[in-house]
């Protein structure tokens, strides 16, 4: 029962961190290239490579289905990707939000909130 929960438990985070990692490569690929070096930050291509590699770990790393035995041994690579796609989302994307304008929201009029 214990081997069970711990079981769901690592299967939940490692498919959040994977989400997590597609989430951060779909937004890199919706950002303008230029933005990058303007906000101060890699080029676009570069973080696509980043990102491209982080969620292409992070599916490697999503454990087998229940039955199937342990982890992979190459789940610890799974902290590689999850730390590449938070520091893109954390230090990366807000800078390039910036400089396209915040990104919006409902309360966000042609010239910022109202």
């Amino acid at each position: 029962m214990i081997a069970a929960l711990q079981n769901a438990i690592v299967v939940a985070l490692s498919v959040f961190a994977f989400g997590l990692e597609v989430y951060a490569l779909v937004d890199a690929h919706r950002q303008r290239g230029d933005a990058f070096v303007a906000a101060g930050k890699w080029t676009k291509q570069r973080w696509l490579i980043i990102l491209w590699v982080a969620a292409a770990l992070g599916f490697i790393a999503l454990p087998p289905p229940i039955g199937q035995g342990l982890l992979s041994p190459l789940a610890f690579l799974s902290l590689v990707a999850v730390v590449a796609a938070a520091v893109y989302l954390t230090d990366v994307r807000p800078a390039v939000r910036q400089l396209r304008g915040g990104g919006g929201g409902r309360n966000a009029g042609p010239y910022g909130p109202w």
